[in-house]
């Protein structure tokens, strides 16, 4: 064991690009990652938190046990309590057999909880005592079981603001923000861009895509644009190139057409086809009519408003909201920081 462990190559970082944003990170994960203190990763969607938080992993004494990802925004209520903490049989309708959870899957590994601010208050006090007490019980149980987890967390939002708000538990979010990592937009650091668009080549080439390389003036334009949607959006957008390119160089006016469309779709009214789903979904509730009023409202005026009553009728989960609205969640966050919402 020890002399496989030796052989071993050394660990190489997935966090790719030289910018001065992604080599300060490197360098806070590689300072945090061989303690055992629970770690908050803040930054937008999209932006790669998920990527550092499986860096901490991958640099920590606990690199030989499991990483357990966990989005907790996909689910609510007694699901949610059993993904994170187990149940016995029994525990609900549907309980046949026991259920191990996320928490005790992790044990010896690192718990990656996703999205942490789009958890409800009343699952926020059961994780805070099995952060506190390092105790599990499943759902249906009196017993607790002992863990030896860290606990990775990730959000889009400002914490402390969700504190002031009554939105989150303040001491859950100081027993998470021990060690604060922040993932950076891409936008802020275009110099990663060509590093990343080759190693996402690479990748699709991998996965059985023809093999693409980039112009310097598709470089360009990459670098150029603003990227709403971070590194995710990045990679969306190389692989439609890929597979629409007819030369293995991509060129800039390709490139330049993929982003002039993804700019359409970002927003696109639910009504307009590509928002199936918007239109699947229950109706939100009608708003009261407009008082009357000399001074009309501009349509930038109707959109706040209505943003505003939409966040205040999803109890501001911005998952839901997007999909009320018929938008993207990059499209409402966006939506959010020019209103002044944020």
């Amino acid at each position: 064991m020890n002399a496989r462990r030796l052989a071993s190559p050394p660990h190489t970082s997935g966090l790719v690009g030289s910018s001065a944003a992604t080599c300060r990170l490197r360098a806070e994960i590689a300072r945090a990652a061989p303690f055992a203190s629970n770690v908050l990763i803040t930054g937008p969607s999209g932006a790669g938190k998920e990527l550092v938080a499986r860096e901490v992993h991958a640099l920590s004494a606990r690199a030989g046990g499991p990483f357990v990802p966990v989005d907790c925004a996909s689910l609510v209520g007694e699901l949610m309590a059993s993904q994170l903490f187990g149940h016995v049989a029994g525990a609900f309708t549907g309980a046949n057999c026991d259920a191990v959870g996320c928490f005790q899957a992790a044990n010896g590994g690192t718990l990656f909880l996703d999205e942490i601010g789009e958890m409800e208050l009343p699952l926020q006090a059961k994780l805070l005592r099995v952060v506190q007490e390092r105790v599990v019980t499943p759902v249906g149980s009196y017993a607790g079981r002992p863990i030896d987890v860290r606990i990775v967390a990730a959000t889009n939002r400002n914490l402390l603001r969700e504190v002031r708000e009554g939105r989150f538990r303040e001491d859950l979010y100081y027993r998470l923000h021990v060690v604060h990592l922040q993932a950076t937009a891409l936008r802020d650091r275009p110099d990663d861009i060509p590093a990343l668009a080759a190693t996402f080549l690479q990748q699709l080439a991998g996965e059985g895509l023809p093999c693409c390389t980039l112009s310097l003036e598709a470089i360009a334009a990459l670098m150029a644009y603003a990227w709403p949607g971070n590194v995710r959006q990045l990679r969306n957008v190389l692989e439609q190139s890929v597979i629409e390119a007819s030369e293995p160089t991509i060129t800039g006016r390709s490139i330049e057409r993929l982003l002039e469309e993804e700019q359409y779709y970002d927003g696109l009214p639910a009504d307009e086809p590509g928002n199936e789903l918007a239109a699947a979904l229950p109706a939100p509730p009608l708003l009261p009519p407009l008082p009357a009023s000399p001074a009309w409202m501009t349509l930038a005026e109707l959109e706040r408003e209505h943003l505003v009553r939409t966040l205040e009728l999803t109890y501001f989960n911005r998952a839901a909201a997007a999909r009320l609205l018929g938008v993207s969640r990059q499209a409402l966050l966006r939506k959010i920081e020019r209103h002044g919402l944020a």
